[in-house]
């Protein structure tokens, strides 16, 4: 029995047959994928984190993009949308579409329970070689888990560079995003989303801001 071949294709086909269709797919390395839907925990995380964004950003040259903002990272052979990315200064494209960003600043994935290996793997190791990115967040969503991945500002980077990381699980723990001048409150994150069993939280769990070794 022979096994199914794969189809591949080249980036521009991604691209052509990507802006006709009425479905997101992303791209990695030759391989078109299919983006999952979300339900309303993941739904509500992404607007309230846009929503803090776009607020802090009035009257400032910064742009928050939701869901449908592809981002190009062209030495992986990838093309992905991230749930929230954000980007200050000049906003670089791919062409004249304007619909494939080339220099995120910060990319914000909320985890859900299908895609949560592949985002914290390979999706991740592919973000990291994203020159102008400084700021890599994983939020979950069942459970009270804000995780940020840095790297320091104002330096050019190469993919081998470290990354810090911190996690924050207090509901008035604040994430602060120096890249974009922006913070996040941990219990803001999470407004209208309910979890199984708050009452057994650990009071004052989470919340340092001192960055540790990325992993």
């Amino acid at each position: 029995m022979s096994s199914q071949v794969v189809p591949r294709y080249t980036p521009e086909q991604y691209l052509e047959l990507e802006r006709r269709a009425e479905h997101r797919s992303e791209y990695v390395n030759g391989q078109i994928l299919a983006s999952p839907g979300h339900g309303e925990e993941h739904n509500t995380i992404t607007v309230n984190v846009a929503a803090a964004l776009h607020a802090q950003f009035r009257g400032r040259p910064c742009r928050a993009y939701v869901s449908d903002m592809r981002v190009r990272i062209t030495d992986a052979g990838m093309y992905a949308y991230p749930d929230v990315v954000a980007v200050c200064g000049e906003r670089r494209f791919e062409d004249a579409q304007v619909d494939t960003l080339i220099n995120p600043t910060v990319v914000i994935e909320v985890l859900s329970p299908s895609t949560e290996a592949y985002d914290r793997g390979a999706k991740t190791a592919h973000y990291r070689r994203i020159a102008s990115l400084r700021k890599y967040v994983l939020i979950a969503q069942d459970r009270r888990s804000v995780e940020r991945y840095s790297r320091p500002d104002g330096m050019a980077h190469t993919p081998g560079d470290p990354w810090t990381f911190a996690e924050f699980t207090d509901p008035d723990a604040v994430v602060h995003l120096a890249s974009v001048g922006c913070e996040l409150r941990v219990g803001d994150v999470y407004d209208g989303v309910e979890f199984p069993d708050d009452a057994g939280e650990r009071p004052g769990a989470g919340g340092e801001d001192a960055p540790r070794p990325g992993r």
